[in-house]
Formats: structure tokens, C-alpha cells, sequence
């Protein structure tokens, strides 16, 4: 539990670097900072909050509930996390200040094949009795797998075509939609079967599953339209828009009968970070439903604020809010201490601010009302939140400090 402890601190010592570019970037609309690439630290900042947070969280809520913990398994598993911490904090460095080059490169390819290893020792030393879970988190890693394809056709798309071509942005695209939509959501998914000990019918976990998985293809379809004008790309998107409505409308009747003995067991916090990232996942499985429309279609790439706002929901509303309920739920970071309540509350609002003022801006664009007063003011001061939350997450924890000695 020790070495779980220790991991946990620097995923959120990683998530505290991401959210402080953030800040950063955001800043730069305020008050610029000279000397600063926004562009390069953007990157940096993605590139943390993907792989130093949710990525690395991940991979210690997998070890901790589904590998074996012996002295084999506890030794591979430690050796690789601090290998792939070292990812990060090279990318840390290396993006910020020069973005895409030779560095960043070397310490993003670390951090590839580190997942590729992690894939290879979870695969091996797994022992999961539940089906439903052993699907779902294999399926999870497969996409992670897959995800880097997208990373892999970069290098000749620039050669061949250039940055501006429509293949090197679907190659993003592909990167992005498998990550997000496939590894980190299922596997999301796995460990929320694990923590609420969900016993579904077979029959009912592959109808389940199947349209689970139709949805998460077919709408790689919309990324694709953004860059390739033909409309059969958004009937597929419109398919699996409406695939993944079923597959979410089946997913609450398999949670359903359980349901009420998990939330009931929950203490408050938890069951407001649960409550919060169920009701995410609902909201960006309703927003999807609109993008079936030609239009909005466009407008979702178009208008940026609602690109970032939906990126965000999905990061921090969605997968960091289960996260913080796994981890709470697991006694792996502390619920008693009233510091930690406070500062994921203050997290959660800074995150709602955000979200509220993103998507309001976005609609004033897209209604053409022009900006909402002191917009970028507003936007960087909600952001504040964010950051002070993590820091106050991070303090009420330090009672692990003896864990790290």
C-alpha cells in the first residue's frame, strides 16, 4: 500500500503540473508573459494531463485491484512506473520548450513503449474471476495499443504530405479518439465494475459490450469529417452516436440493481464525486446526440470553446472524477481529513466555472452575441480553483510523507 501511496502522490504532483500550465496558457489572454510559447506549452500541457495524470493513475488502480501484489510483480510494476515518470517529466521539461523536437520525441517514445510493457505485465500477471472485467480491461489496453498507431503515421504524414495535411491531423485525431473514448473510458468502466462488485449476466454484458464497442469505432467517423468532406462520414458518426447512447442506456440497467447498496455505503464525498462523474458521462453521452446534425457537426470543430470544453468534461469531469472516487473509496488518498473534502469540492466547482464559461462563450459565438464581459478575466481567475483544489488534495495527504522515506 506504501509504494500505491507513493505513486498516487506524484500522479497528482503530475496533475498539479498540468493544471498550473493550464493556468499558464490561460494567462496569456490576461496578462501575456513574455518569452513563452503558447503553442509548445500547450503541447506540455496535454501531454501531462494525458500521460502524468490519467495515464499513470490508471496504472496504479490497475496494479492495486487486478495484479497479484507478490514480490515479482511488485518489483516490475515499480521499476516500470518510475521509467515511465521519467516520460514525463522529460516531456514536462522538453515540450515547453521546444515543442515537437528531438527530445520531446525521445521521452514521448519512452513513454510508448513503456505502455507497451505495462500492456505485456498486466496481460501476464492478471487474475480477474469477473468476465465483465477481464473484457473490459484487456479491451481498454488494446485500445491504448491502437491509439499509438495514430502516433506512428506522424513521422511519414509529415514527410509525405506535411503538418497541414488532412492525414497528419486524422493521425492526431486517431491518437485522441482511442485514448480518450477507448483506453481511459474503458478501463474507467472495468475498474467501476470492480469497485461496485458487479455481477451481470453474460448474455446482458456482451449486448452490453457489443454496442459499447460499435459506438467507440464508428464515431471516430466525426474527427475524420473534419478533414475529408464526404457525407457518409456522418451517417457512420450518427450510427455510432446512437450505438453509444444504447450501449449507456444498457450500462445503467446492468448498474442499476446494485446500484443502491454501492451509493449507500459511500461516504458524502464520495458519493458527490461519483454522483458528479456519472452525471458527466451522461452529459457527454446527450451532447454527442446533437452532433449528428450536419451542422453542429461542423460547429463542434469550428468554435473552439466547445472543443476545449468537451475535451475538459471528459478529462476532469469524467475520468478524473472517477479517479478521485476510486481512490477515495479505496482509502488510498484520505476522506476523514476535512482538508481534502474542501479541496475536492473547490476543485469540482473551479471545474464547473470553467465548464460554464467555455460552453457559454462558445453558444454567444455560435449565436453570434459576441464575447461574454471579461471573459479570459473570468476564465483564469475559475482556473485558480482548479489548482488550489489539487494543492489542497495533495496537503491533506502528506500524512504519506513517512511512506516516502
Amino acid at each position: 500500500m506504501m509504494m500505491l501511496k507513493k505513486w498516487i502522490l506524484v500522479c497528482f504532483g503530475n496533475f498539479l503540473a498540468a493544471a498550473l500550465m493550464g493556468l499558464l496558457l490561460r494567462l496569456q489572454f490576461v496578462a501575456p508573459v513574455g518569452g513563452i510559447n503558447y503553442q509548445f506549452l500547450l503541447h506540455g500541457h496535454s501531454h501531462i494531463a494525458m500521460l502524468g495524470w490519467v495515464y499513470l493513475a490508471l496504472f496504479a488502480l490497475i496494479y492495486h485491484f487486478f495484479i497479484p501484489d507478490d514480490k515479482v510483480t511488485r518489483k516490475q510494476f515499480n521499476r516500470l512506473f518510475w521509467i515511465t515518470e521519467l516520460a514525463v517529466v522529460g516531456m514536462m521539461i522538453a515540450f515547453p520548450l521546444q515543442g515537437y523536437a528531438v527530445f520531446s520525441i525521445i521521452f514521448s517514445t519512452l513513454h510508448i513503449f513503456s505502455g507497451y510493457y505495462f500492456v505485456r505485465l498486466v496481460w501476464k500477471h492478471q487474475r480477474i474471476e469477473s468476465l465483465a472485467e477481464r473484457y473490459l480491461l484487456k479491451t481498454a489496453l488494446l485500445f491504448m495499443i491502437l491509439s499509438t498507431c495514430g502516433i506512428w503515421c506522424l513521422g511519414p504524414a509529415v514527410g509525405l504530405l506535411g503538418k497541414t495535411s488532412a492525414f497528419y491531423q486524422i493521425a492526431i485525431q486517431f491518437f485522441l479518439h482511442f485514448q480518450f473514448n477507448g483506453w481511459f473510458i474503458i478501463a474507467v468502466l472495468a475498474l467501476l465494475f470492480r469497485q461496485m462488485k458487479l455481477k451481470a449476466e453474460n448474455g446482458a454484458f456482451f449486448s452490453f459490450y457489443r454496442w459499447l464497442m460499435a459506438g467507440t469505432l464508428l464515431t471516430f467517423a466525426l474527427p475524420v469529417s473534419w478533414f475529408v468532406s464526404n457525407p457518409i462520414l456522418l451517417w457512420i458518426n450518427g450510427i455510432g452516436v446512437v450505438a453509444q447512447l444504447i450501449a449507456f442506456a444498457k450500462l445503467a440497467l446492468l448498474i442499476r440493481p446494485q446500484f443502491s447498496e454501492f451509493y449507500g455505503k459511500l461516504k458524502e464525498i464520495e458519493k458527490i464525486v461519483f454522483g458528479f462523474a456519472l452525471f458527466s458521462l451522461g452529459l457527454k453521452v446527450l451532447i454527442q446526440l446533437v452532433v449528428i446534425f450536419p451542422e453542429m457537426a461542423l460547429v463542434s470543430h469550428q468554435i473552439r470553446n466547445f472543443v476545449i470544453g468537451f475535451i475538459h468534461m471528459i478529462m476532469l469531469g469524467i475520468i478524473s472524477g472517477f479517479l478521485l472516487g476510486f481512490l477515495l473509496n479505496g482509502n488510498i488518498i484520505s476522506w476523514k481529513n476535512r482538508f481534502s473534502e474542501y479541496g475536492i469540492k473547490i476543485f469540482l466547482m473551479g471545474f464547473v466555472l470553467t465548464e460554464f464559461l467555455l460552453f457559454g462563450q462558445g453558444l454567444n459565438l455560435f449565436f453570434s452575441w459576441g464575447e461574454i464581459p471579461m471573459y479570459h478575466q473570468n476564465l483564469f481567475i475559475s482556473s485558480i480553483w482548479l489548482v488550489v483544489g489539487i494543492i489542497m488534495i495533495i496537503f491533506s495527504n502528506t500524512n504519506l510523507k513517512n511512506s516516502l522515506k
